[in-house]
C-alpha cells in the first residue's frame, strides 16, 4: 500500500534546530529520523529514559540505582533510590528578570509575573502552608480559576512534598467536595470568583460551602481575583487572605522526596459515582512533561505557551509544567470565544508572541464555521497549534493552514488524565496527515489490539500500551489493594494497559482515533467509530453539534439515532435530514447513516468537554439517571432529563420526536 501524501512536511532547518534533533545528537543518533528514535525509545526503555534524565540535567539529591526495576504493569519501579523535587525543577531554569507567567483574561487585560517574583511568592506561600501544619504527604486543594494563583499554590505545596489537587469554580461546591473530601485536605485555597462570557461569577458563598464540606481543614486561604470583598463569615477553620500568605519574606527550599512520591491527584470525570482520584508522582511527571514539552513541543526559554484550559482538565498540568523548560506560560480566565470578542485568544497570542497555541477541535471548527480569521492579528509567532480533547477532523487542517500559517505544525494529540500526558501526536520532524496523529509519542509502546490481543495495522483496534510509562498512575486514592486500578486498565488484556479508545495504527506510522471503545457503534457486527460521524455532521453549517449512539434493544434489535443541535435560526426538516444523511454516506460510509435524526436542545458533556455517549446510551436503554450519571459532573445537567424522557417515550412506543 502506498503512503498517502502528507498534508505538510516539516521545514528542514526547523528540524535541524529543534530540541529533538539535539537530543538525537546527544544519544549518538544524529542521522536518525523519527521512526528510528521512536523504535529505540520503546525497545530500550532504560536507555531512552536514562537519556531523557541526562539530557534535561535532572538535579537529584540522591542518585538512582537503575532506571527501571521490575518492568511490569501495574507496579513498574522507575529510578529507585532517587530523591528530587518537581518544584525545584520548575523554578530553576528561569532567569530572574524573565517573564515566567502571563496572566490573561477574556477582556484582553493582562499582568506579568517575573521569575524572581514567582519564586518569592512560592517561597512565601510554602512558608505559610508550613506554619499551618502542612508537611510532606499532606493534601492542599485549590478551588480556583486558571490564574497565576493556582500555579503558585501548586508549586508551594509541591516544594513541601505535599500533595496538590485543584478544580475550577464552575464546579458546584458539592461536586468539588466529591473530589476533595476523599483527600482529607489540610488547607483549601479558594478564589472570590471567575470571568466567563462577559459575566463575573461570584463564588464566595460556594467557597464557604465547600470549606464546610471539608472537615479536615486547618485553614482556608481566600484569593482576591475578581475584586469582590470577602465579608466576615463563620468559616469552619482559620481564614487567611492570599495577600498575607503570598507576601512574606521567605527563602525557598524544596524538600527532596522519592521519585514516586505523590505530586498531585487528578480526577476522572465522575460521570458515574464518585470521581476516581488518580495519583501521579514527582519524578514520573517531571520526566514525562520534559519529554512532551521539551522534545515534542520543542519548548525552550525563548518560547511562550498558551493553551486554553480549566484547572480541572489535565492540560492545566501541562500549562504549569511549561516552566520546566524555561519557557513563559500563560494562564487565561474566561470563555475561549466570548460573544463580544470571539477571536480574543488569537488577539492575545499575537500580542504576546505566543509560539505554541493549544485548543480543542470544537474551537477550531467553530472558528471556521463562524468566519473568524486569526490572520488579521498577525499570528506569525505561532509555530505549533496543538489540539486535543477529541479527534481533530481533516476539514480543520486547511483552515489552520490558510488562516494561521502554512508552516504551522498542526499537532493533533491523544492522551489522557490517566497518564497526564499524550499517547500520540506530532514532533518537529514528523509529517502531518490531515485527520491523523503523526506518530506515537516517544517512550509510548502504543499498539492497536484486536479482541484476541494481537496487534493490527491498518485495522481498527483497542488503544493499548504494552510497556510501562513513568507517568502511569502510582495508584488510585482510597484503593489500598489496587483492585480499582487494575480493573480500570489491566482487566481486558492482563499486563497490558487498555485505554478505552478505538484507533487505527496506519502502515505509514500515524494513528487515527475513532472514539471511545465503550461507546463503539456495532451495527450488524461491524464496529463503527462515533467520531467518524460527528466529524462529518459537525462540518455542516446548519448543525451546531451532534451525538450518535448505538443501543442494543431487548428484542435483539439495534437502534442507532443521531441527535443534532441545529445552528441558530435553522430548522431540522426533511430536507436537512437528507442532506445530513448524504454527507454521512459520502464522508464516512453508507453503514454510518443513522436510523433516525432527532433534534435536541443540547448535547451534555463532562466538565472537560467529552460528550456523554455511554450515559446517554444507557438512559435510552432504560437505566435510571442516578445509575448512570452524576449530574454534578455534567456541564448541562438539565439536559439529562430530556434524554431520559426520550428513552421512556420510545419504550412506551409513543414518541416520534
Amino acid at each position: 500500500m502506498s503512503v498517502p501524501e502528507p498534508f505538510m512536511t516539516p521545514d528542514p532547518q526547523a528540524v535541524a534546530d529543534s530540541n529533538l534533533m539535539d537530543f538525537a545528537r546527544h544519544v549518538g543518533m544524529s542521522g536518525a529520523d523519527y521512526a528510528d528514535l521512536y523504535r529505540w525509545s520503546v525497545t530500550d526503555l532504560e536507555g531512552f529514559w536514562g537519556a531523557v534524565w541526562e539530557y534535561f540535567d535532572i538535579d537529584a539529591d540522591t542518585p538512582y540505582e537503575r532506571v527501571l526495576r521490575e518492568e511490569r504493569m501495574p507496579g513498574a519501579r522507575w529510578f529507585p533510590g532517587a530523591t528530587l523535587n518537581y518544584a525545584h525543577h520548575a523554578l530553576r531554569n528561569l532567569a530572574d528578570d524573565a517573564v515566567a507567567v502571563i496572566a490573561l483574561d477574556e477582556t484582553g487585560s493582562c499582568y506579568e509575573v517575573t521569575a524572581s517574583r514567582l519564586r518569592a511568592q512560592v517561597a512565601s506561600v510554602a512558608g505559610t502552608l508550613r506554619e499551618l501544619g502542612v508537611g510532606s504527604g499532606d493534601r492542599v486543594v485549590g478551588y480556583l480559576p486558571n490564574t497565576p494563583h493556582a500555579i503558585v499554590a501548586f508549586l508551594a505545596a509541591a516544594s513541601l512534598g505535599a500533595v496538590w489537587s485543584v478544580c475550577g469554580q464552575d464546579y458546584a461546591p458539592e461536586a468539588a467536595a466529591d473530589r476533595f473530601a476523599q483527600l482529607e485536605p489540610t488547607v483549601l485555597i479558594a478564589a472570590d470568583g471567575y470571568l466567563f462570557n462577559g459575566t463575573t461569577h461570584d463564588r464566595r458563598d460556594a467557597a464557604l460551602e465547600l470549606a464546610h464540606a471539608l472537615p479536615t481543614l486547618k485553614a482556608t486561604v481566600l484569593v482576591d481575583h475578581v475584586g469582590l470583598p470577602w465579608p466576615s463569615r463563620a468559616y469552619p477553620s482559620l481564614v487567611l487572605p492570599w495577600e498575607d500568605a503570598a507576601t512574606r519574606t521567605e527563602e525557598l527550599t524544596c524538600t527532596p522526596v522519592p521519585f514516586d512520591h505523590p505530586l498531585w491527584v487528578v480526577f476522572s470525570s465522575g460521570t458515574t459515582g464518585l470521581p476516581k482520584g488518580i495519583v501521579h508522582g514527582h519524578g514520573g511527571v517531571l520526566l514525562e512533561h520534559l519529554k512532551t514539552l521539551g522534545l515534542h513541543c520543542d519548548l525552550g526559554p525563548d518560547d511562550c505557551f498558551l493553551w486554553y484550559t480549566t484547572t480541572h482538565w489535565m492540560m492545566w498540568n501541562l500549562v504549569a509544567s511549561t516552566l520546566l523548560t524555561g519557557a513563559t506560560t500563560c494562564t487565561y480566565d474566561g470563555s475561549p470565544a466570548p460573544l463580544t470578542q470571539p477571536d480574543i485568544l488569537w488577539k492575545l497570542a499575537a500580542r504576546h508572541r505566543v509560539t505554541v497555541f493549544g485548543t480543542s477541535p470544537q474551537y477550531l471548527l467553530g472558528m471556521a464555521k463562524f468566519g473568524i480569521d486569526p490572520s488579521v492579528h498577525d499570528p506569525s509567532s505561532i509555530r505549533v497549534v496543538g489540539c486535543t480533547g477529541s479527534a481533530l477532523p481533516a476539514s480543520a487542517y486547511p483552515w489552520v493552514r490558510d488562516h494561521v500559517g502554512d508552516r504551522v505544525l498542526l499537532a493533533s494529540i491523544s492522551g489522557g488524565t490517566d497518564v497526564v500526558s499524550g499517547f500520540a501526536g506530532s514532533a518537529p520532524n514528523t509529517p502531518v496527515w490531515a485527520g491523523e496523529l503523526s506518530a506515537p509519542h516517544l517512550g509510548v509502546a502504543l499498539a492497536a489490539y484486536d479482541v484476541e490481543g494481537f496487534p493490527v495495522v491498518d485495522r481498527v483496534g483497542e488503544l493499548v500500551v504494552t510497556r510501562p510509562m513513568p507517568s502511569m498512575p502510582l495508584y488510585f486514592w482510597n484503593d489500598p489493594d489496587g483492585t480499582r486500578y487494575r480493573d480500570a486498565y489491566f482487566s481486558f488484556y492482563p499486563g497490558v494497559w487498555r485505554h478505552g479508545d478505538w484507533i487505527t495504527v496506519t502502515g505509514h506510522g500515524s494513528v487515527i482515533v475513532h472514539g471511545r471503545s465503550d461507546s463503539t457503534l456495532n451495527r450488524n457486527g461491524v464496529r463503527l467509530g462515533s467520531a467518524d460521524i460527528h466529524d462529518v455532521v459537525e462540518r455542516l453549517p446548519e448543525i451546531a453539534e451532534a451525538l450518535v449512539i448505538g443501543a442494543e434493544e431487548p428484542d435483539g434489535g439495534y437502534w442507532m439515532p443521531l441527535f443534532v443541535v441545529p445552528a441558530a435560526g435553522v430548522e431540522l426538516d426533511d430536507t436537512l435530514r437528507e442532506r445530513i444523511k448524504d454527507a454521512i454516506r459520502t464522508g464516512a460510509s453508507p453503514r454510518h447513516v443513522p436510523d433516525e435524526i432527532l433534534e435536541v436542545p443540547g448535547i451534555p458533556h463532562t466538565r472537560t468537554g467529552k460528550k456523554l455517549e455511554v450515559p446517554i446510551k444507557r438512559l435510552l436503554q432504560g437505566a435510571a439517571v442516578e445509575q448512570v450519571v452524576n449530574p454534578a459532573a455534567v456541564d448541562s445537567p438539565e439536559l439529562i432529563d430530556h434524554y431520559a424522557r426520550l428513552g421512556e417515550e420510545r419504550r412506551k412506543g409513543g414518541s416520534d420526536s
